[in-house]
């Protein structure tokens, strides 16, 4: 097992599920990239079960929410500071996330989905 030691953290840092979050989450992006080209048949996706990604993805981000956090909850921390920490970490990626989509959304010219045409108004 490859576990580094973090100089500012007592307890070890696990290498290895960094990088199975990061195989799963680069699983999840190709799955979505790819699911147009498919046509609406699942089955000629190339990564036709990417979406099963997204649960080992959330199994593992548990595991090392739950290991990250075991120790601070017997020394005091409360559920509101837990909550504004991860909020503080999160919220700055999802407006990122937000303004990106729709920027992506506005610009991109389908006719399926217009967004500057007569139709929408």
């Amino acid at each position: 097992m490859n576990v580094s030691a973090c100089p500012t953290a007592s307890k070890p840092h696990f290498d290895i599920l960094d990088g199975l979050r990061g195989v799963a989450a680069v699983a999840v992006v190709f799955f979505h990239l790819l699911e147009p080209h498919a046509k609406g048949v699942h089955s000629d996706q190339i990564i036709n079960h990417g979406y099963l990604a997204v649960d080992f993805f959330f199994a593992l981000s548990g595991f090392v929410m739950g290991y990250a956090y075991d120790d601070r909850w017997s020394r005091g921390l409360r559920l509101r500071d837990f909550a504004g920490r991860r909020l503080i970490r999160l919220h700055p990626m999802v407006v990122l996330g937000s303004v990106i989509g729709a920027a992506a959304f506005f610009l991109q010219g389908s006719d399926v989905f217009p967004a500057w045409s007569s139709a929408t108004v």
